[in-house]
């Protein structure tokens, strides 16, 4: 048990060895590139290594799981998607509590999904879409990386503001998001909502359809795509947003030194300007804020799967 006095060296002079981020998705996707963007700028402030760990499997939980049992000391820490805050609201058999049992430090960078159909579907409009859900309901199937992420709840949102009833086919055991996108293209389910940079290259070698962006706005990188509340659903918008966290117990003095130096890094013209080109935007809040944003985000999930039926 740390006395207030290991606590207060703790704080004072955090980090004096090397700090992991741990991101549960596996290489290539979102959390994994902005991970490896974050941390070698975190190093050279901290002049301490930081590594970025992909710790997969489990429906993006076994990440999470690792950084819940790991010391409450930020040397540990974990960087995840909105499927943070939504898993807490779904899951009810995780091995860990998605709320209890972590602190949210920062937001992190926010940005669209866009809902995809693989070119063998030979549809090419959202309106297509519907027009062949309720023509057949509860005959097609969509895609997700697993039960209470993002893609899953995104999908739902969709599907109630559509009025149309699909089957939900989450991936198979430690099946990648690279995999999962391979299973979109092939056509094993009729839709997908993907972040952007998931989807880009096979939406530009033609491989994916893109039907429409979640954002109230169009997306730099897909200016051409409409946005689902313009095509169909005015209003319509649910982003992906990714966040740090670190186990709960972690000293205060420590979490806000986190928040306070990546919030400082997050704003610098290098970090901003490959946010952007990966199709993002940072987010702004502080500490006590994000919090409450996760919290916020954490019922309105539980809404949203409730009406569901999941």
């Amino acid at each position: 048990m740390k006395t207030r006095t290991d606590l207060a060296a703790l704080e004072r002079d955090y980090p004096t060895r090397p700090v992991r981020i741990v991101e549960p998705f596996g290489p290539g996707g979102g959390p994994d590139l902005l991970a490896r963007a974050l941390a070698p700028r975190l190093a050279e402030l901290w002049r301490q290594p930081v590594t970025v760990h992909n710790i997969t499997g489990a429906g993006a939980t076994a990440g999470p799981a690792h950084v819940a049992k790991s010391p409450a000391d930020g040397y540990t820490l974990l960087l995840n998607t909105s499927a943070q805050a939504y898993s807490a609201a779904i899951s009810k058999n995780l091995p860990y509590d998605p709320m209890r049992d972590f602190v949210p430090i920062i937001p992190l960078t926010t940005q669209a999904y866009v809902l995809v159909t693989s070119k063998v579907t030979g549809l090419i409009t959202l309106g297509e879409l519907i027009a062949v859900a309720k023509a057949k309901p509860g005959e097609l199937r969509f895609g997700s990386t697993g039960i209470g992420t993002g893609t899953h709840v995104g999908a739902e949102k969709f599907n109630q503001a559509a009025g149309i009833q699909a089957v939900h086919v989450p991936p198979a055991p430690h099946e990648s998001n690279a995999e999962t996108i391979v299973s979109a293209v092939t056509g094993r389910f009729t839709y997908y909502l993907v972040p952007i940079s998931l989807a880009l290259p096979h939406i530009r070698d033609g491989t994916l359809v893109a039907l429409g962006v979640t954002t109230i706005g169009r997306s730099g990188l897909l200016p051409e795509v409409p946005t689902i509340a313009e095509a169909v659903f005015a209003g319509f918008d649910f982003p992906i947003w990714y966040g740090l966290w670190a186990p709960a117990g972690t000293p205060t003095g420590v979490v806000d030194r986190l928040a306070a130096e990546i919030a400082g890094i997050l704003g610098g013209p290098d970090l901003r300007e490959w946010i952007a080109e990966h199709g993002g935007e940072p987010m702004s809040m502080t500490q006590p804020e994000f919090g409450r944003f996760v919290e916020s985000e954490c019922r309105g999930a539980a809404q949203l799967m409730r009406a569901a039926g999941v």
